[in-house]
Parts: structure tokens; C-alpha cells; sequence
């Protein structure tokens, strides 16, 4: 499998010298294309410094991180809103969708950005439209939508430019039930059907079953991972609640 992400001895410093705050504290990880990746800790783990260093929202105080064979730490200033577009694709926790662009124009505004052809994105847009099942409400805007199709035209937006890697960070937080299992096996058929690799950032168990490997942070380094393998999503999620157990954390933290 060709490697997508590479995270070598990655740390991440807040504060000054008399009071250091250590986020991420020497992770190294590897993730192949393909795969659904899983990060998991509590609150202050580290899990969302080390997504946010990622996705070059932040920036390391050691390490390197590499993105198919790119190394994003050494990005200039005005490289980064061009990488992000290129290469990074990104699943929001409010979704972010304009309400001022139709849920077509929604989906193609990174292609638009990036100076692609109209037929090209037309052609795009109704491609992804119709794998996510919203080629119907294409010419509606997201008011006009309900929550499942908000969903999937968000999950429709991070896919369409066929980034490297999408980022997903707590992504079903804002969620009910329904809405969330909905959005999890849009995430998935994304994964499975459309060859997506994901990095999802959660603290839910239910949410991380989905996934097929996770990584499970305490006080910001690598504390266990789990590997799905051909266990069902119940035999998963019940192992996933073992090793948050031996986190220490609250349950409340964990369901």
C-alpha cells in the first residue's frame, strides 16, 4: 500500500519556558491510502493539536510530518491555503456550508477556487451528487435541505477535489442518534466505495467502530491501537471501550 501520511517524532510546546504545556509528546504513525483511521483520548490528549498539525491549521515544535512524500512542516506562509486545497479534504462538526451558494455551487467551491473548467466541475459535481444520493436538491440551498442532506453535501464538498487525506474532527459532535449514525456510514461508504483515506478525530465510541484502525492518545503520545480486521462493528466497539477504561477516563467522556 502506498503511504499517505507519515508523522515522524512529532511534538507540539505550548507556553514559554517557565511553564510548558507538552500537547503532543514524540508521536510517530504512518497511515496507508485506503485507509479509516481513528484518533481517540480525552479531553487534552492531544488529539485535536495533533489534527490541527496536520491539516497546517498549527505548526509543530518538532518533527516532521509528511504527506505523500511532501514534507508539510517546511511549508511557507503562502504555500499553505494552495496545499490545503490540493491536497486536504475537510469534514466540519457544523458542516460550514454557505447559505448564499446553492448545494451544487456548495460542493464545487473548491474546484471552483482552483480555476477548474465548468463542464469539468459539472461533471464532477453530479458524479459525487449522484454516489451520495443528492443529485435532487443539487439546486437548493442548504436551508432548504434537511440535516442527512446538509450531511452528505458537506461530506460530497471534502471529497470532490479527490484529496489525499480528509479530516474529519468530531464530526458527528453536534449530531442526534440518528443524524450521526447517517453521517457515519456516509463516512464509510466514502472510505469503502470511493477510496477515500480519513483521519476522523472522536472521543465516541460508537463513532470510532466505524473506523478500522484506531489510535488511542493519553497526555498527548500514542497510548494503544486497536485494528477492526474482520471483527463486527459490536465485537469492535466493545474493545474500544476496554482500552478507554484503562485510559482512566470518565465513560461520560468515552459514550
Amino acid at each position: 500500500m502506498r503511504q499517505i501520511l507519515k508523522i515522524d517524532h512529532m511534538e507540539k510546546y505550548y507556553g514559554n519556558k517557565s511553564n510548558v504545556t507538552k500537547a503532543i509528546d514524540d508521536i510517530s504513525i504512518e497511515v496507508f491510502e485506503g485507509e479509516f483511521i481513528g484518533i481517540m483520548g480525552a479531553s487534552g490528549s492531544g488529539k485535536t493539536t495533533m489534527l490541527n498539525c496536520i491539516s497546517t491549521i498549527d505548526t509543530v515544535s518538532a518533527g516532521h510530518i509528511f504527506l505523500d512524500g511532501r514534507d508539510i512542516t517546511e511549508l511557507k506562509e503562502k504555500e499553505i491555503a494552495k496545499f490545503r486545497r490540493e491536497n486536504l479534504g475537510f469534514i466540519f462538526q457544523d458542516f460550514n456550508l454557505l447559505d448564499t451558494l446553492t448545494v451544487g455551487e456548495n460542493i464545487a467551491l473548491a474546484l471552483t477556487i482552483n480555476r477548474v473548467s465548468p463542464k469539468e466541475i459539472d461533471r464532477k459535481v453530479e458524479e459525487i451528487a449522484s454516489k451520495l444520493d443528492i443529485s435532487y436538491i443539487l439546486e437548493k440551498y442548504p436551508y432548504e435541505t434537511s440535516g442527512g442532506q446538509k450531511q452528505r453535501c458537506a461530506c460530497a464538498r471534502a471529497i470532490i477535489n479527490n484529496p489525499k487525506l480528509i479530516l474529519a474532527d468530531e464530526p458527528t459532535g453536534a449530531l442526534d442518534s440518528k443524524s450521526a449514525q447517517m453521517l457515519l456510514e456516509t463516512i464509510k461508504s466514502m472510505n469503502e466505495d470511493l477510496g477515500a483515506t480519513i483521519l476522523m478525530v472522536t472521543h465516541d465510541a460508537f463513532s470510532a467502530s466505524y473506523a478500522k484502525r484506531i489510535l488511542f492518545l493519553k497526555d498527548g503520545r500514542i497510548f494503544n491501537e486497536l485494528i477492526k480486521g474482520e471483527k463486527s462493528r459490536k465485537q469492535f466497539f466493545n474493545e474500544i471501550l476496554d482500552v478507554m477504561s484503562l485510559l482512566g477516563g470518565n465513560l461520560s467522556d468515552v459514550l
